[in-house]
């Protein structure tokens, strides 16, 4: 069942969402050459203590899994999602990072995660983190009232093939509040004019994630850890986004 919130619960999401911009901020700034992903993991769990607000991530456990053990999934170079931050991890120059990042405040629970790159990266890896970044614009775009989910979908679709890039079809995004995955399943794919319409109250994630090589992911020994199958380096970017009748409204922003 899709739960259609108030304004009352979108304005304690938007709350939540504050904090969880402002905390990738944090990390963005303290991502560079030398530092390990639990170094950024301490950072997150440190302003999550000092915003007053619980971590959606760490101890969280779907069915069969063994619970998550850390605020942030950090996810480097052909880590599509679910990065498990390490001391052995560390960031080197020319690397992309995907951070994940959902907190809980007051109950309500924003999401949202962003690609960075790392010193001096590449012109490719520089184009494919923009073109990941486009496709979450677009797609933001296409979620307006009356619309369908297959149009954000297709948004997502037709950019990503248009630069030749492939799209990772076994995750994406979802709808949320009071919990972090609630319904509707929101695919990065079409087709447009297909799926459940879109509504005012409706409050989704959008999370585009696209590979550089094939769409084909595998996962790791740990049971968390996505990577691409062939190596190749992945993106990802992602916005919390409420269905006003004005138009989408991104949660996840100062």
């Amino acid at each position: 069942m899709i739960h259609l919130k108030t304004d009352a619960e979108i304005a304690k999401m938007r709350e939540a969402g504050r904090i969880v911009h402002a905390i990738l901020d944090a990390l963005e700034a303290a991502a560079r050459p030398g530092v390990s992903t639990w170094e950024l993991d301490q950072i997150a769990d440190r302003e999550l203590t000092r915003a007053k607000a619980r971590s959606a991530f760490r101890g969280y456990r779907p069915r069969g899994m063994t619970p998550y053990p850390a605020v942030i999934c950090a996810s480097v170079n052909d880590v599509v999602v679910h990065g498990i931050p390490n001391k052995h991890t560390v960031l080197r120059d020319g690397d992309i990072l995907s951070i994940d990042f959902a907190c809980f405040r007051n109950d309500y629970c924003a999401d949202a995660a962003r690609t960075i790159a790392i010193g001096n990266v590449t012109a490719a890896a520089r184009d494919l983190l923009e073109t990941t970044r486009t496709c979450l614009e677009r797609a933001i775009d296409a979620t307006q009232p009356n619309a369908r989910l297959g149009d954000v979908g297709w948004a997502v679709e037709e950019h990503a093939k248009s630069k030749g890039y492939s799209l990772v079809r076994d995750f994406g995004g979802h709808g949320i509040g009071r919990a972090m995955h609630e319904e509707p399943s929101v695919a990065n794919h079409g087709p447009a004019g297909r799926g459940v319409r879109l509504t005012p109250g409706m409050v989704i994630a959008i999370e585009p994630m696209l590979n550089a090589g094939t769409g084909s992911i595998r996962t790791l020994d740990d049971g968390w850890t996505i990577v691409t199958k062939d190596r190749k380096w992945s993106a990802h970017f992602e916005h919390t986004v409420a269905v006003t009748k004005d138009g989408p409204v991104i949660l996840t922003l100062p």
